[in-house]
Parts: C-alpha cells; sequence; structure tokens
C-alpha cells in the first residue's frame, strides 16, 4: 500500500466512519435490533454495519468490523445464545474461534469482491455492484460460518445430533435464519451504501466547487 493511499485510507473521515459502524455493531448486538429471536429460527442482522464498513471504507475495515461482530457473538456465548453456549461447553477456545474467524473473513473478502465487481460494473448507479456485494456479505457470513462449525465442532454429538447425515445438519445450521438473513442484509445494505455514496459525492462536488471559487478570489485580488 503507498503511502498516499495509506493516508487516504486512514483519513478522519474513515476513521470516524469505522468508530460509528464499531459502535453501531455493539449497540445491536445488545439489544433486540441486533436480533430476530423466535422459536424457529435467530436471525442477526450485525452483518449489515460490517458490509457497509467492507464497501464504503474498504476489506481492512470489513475485517476490523467482522471482529467487533466476532468479539459480541462470542459474548452471547455466555448465557445469550443457547448455541453458542452449548458449544462454549464443549470447547471455549474452538467457540472463539468459530465466532472470530468467518467473520473476519466475511468483512474482509466482501470488501475485496465489491473492488473487483465495482470496476466490473458499466451502469452509473453501480447497483449490480452495491447489491451483490451486499448479498455476498451475508452468504459469506452463513457459508464459513457453517464451514467452520464442521472444522471445529464437526465431530461433536451435539452437532451430530441435528440430523443424520451432513445434509441434514446444513439443512438445520441455516435454515430459513440464512435465507431471511440473505434478504433483509441485502436489502438494508444495499440501500444505505448507495445513499452514503450519493451524499459523499454530494459533499465532494460542493468541496470542488469551493476550492476553485476561493482560487478564482484569489487570482483576482493578486490583479
Amino acid at each position: 500500500m503507498s503511502t498516499e493511499k495509506k493516508n487516504s485510507y486512514f483519513s478522519t473521515r474513515n476513521l470516524v466512519q469505522l468508530a460509528l459502524l464499531t459502535a453501531i455493531i455493539v449497540v445491536m448486538a445488545f439489544t433486540p435490533v441486533g436480533y430476530l429471536r423466535t422459536p424457529v429460527v435467530e436471525v442477526t442482522f450485525l452483518t449489515v454495519p460490517v458490509i457497509i464498513g467492507a464497501i464504503i471504507i474498504g476489506p481492512l475495515a470489513g475485517a476490523f468490523l467482522g471482529g467487533v461482530f466476532g468479539c459480541t457473538s462470542f459474548i452471547q456465548c455466555f448465557g445469550m445464545s443457547t448455541f453458542g453456549g452449548t458449544l462454549l461447553a464443549i470447547d471455549p477456545l474452538f467457540t472463539f474461534l468459530l465466532c472470530f474467524i468467518p467473520r473476519v473473513l466475511m468483512g474482509f473478502l466482501c470488501g475485496i469482491f465489491f473492488n473487483a465487481i465495482y470496476r466490473a460494473d458499466k451502469s452509473s448507479s453501480k447497483l449490480v455492484a452495491f447489491s451483490f456485494s451486499s448479498l455476498s456479505g451475508s452468504l459469506l457470513n452463513t457459508i464459513l460460518f457453517v464451514i467452520f462449525v464442521f472444522v471445529f465442532f464437526g465431530n461433536s454429538e451435539y452437532i451430530l445430533s441435528f440430523g443424520a447425515n451432513t445434509f441434514e445438519i446444513i439443512a438445520v445450521l441455516v435454515g430459513i435464519n440464512g435465507i431471511v438473513e440473505a434478504v433483509v442484509c441485502t436489502i438494508l445494505a444495499t440501500a444505505v451504501c448507495k445513499a452514503l455514496v450519493k451524499i459523499y459525492s454530494h459533499i465532494s462536488q460542493k468541496e470542488t466547487k469551493t476550492k476553485i471559487t476561493k482560487k478564482d478570489s484569489k487570482k483576482n485580488s493578486k490583479k
């Protein structure tokens, strides 16, 4: 990463956005806003601020926010999540890694995916880039989580009790909540990202006009 890109990445605007998104994740994690819990499904919306950070700021921001998401997920295992609490009793270290690694990878890969598809998207609205990247974030969260469940707990009696074979276990782990998460997170993240980009574009145009006006006024004063 060049010095210019590094300075741009760690600009005041990006750091403020990162702090704000971090605070949003923490608030969502410990209030009803972050989770939709029913006897049948448990849907999380914490992927939304992670996806927004990955798209608006970049892959590294996505990885950091994914890490914050992962830490809050691990805290949920202490009495707030039946599934997480059961895994914690089996192996605390593997439970932490399960909560942390998939979310970091999800945030990072979502940012990488957006950068790639943004260049390929020739439309002026970039709707394809925003929507598909938002969808990828939600899908990556589900897919990576399931993969690491099998890596860390695939041979445990608890996970094996979910079904007679691998496909049944995956169906239970993903279920309706995976579909609901994908739809909701895609819509919310796409809408927020497009709105933010539009606002930033408007601000940049104003800043450019202000700079031009200042330059013209200086030239006129010299004359």
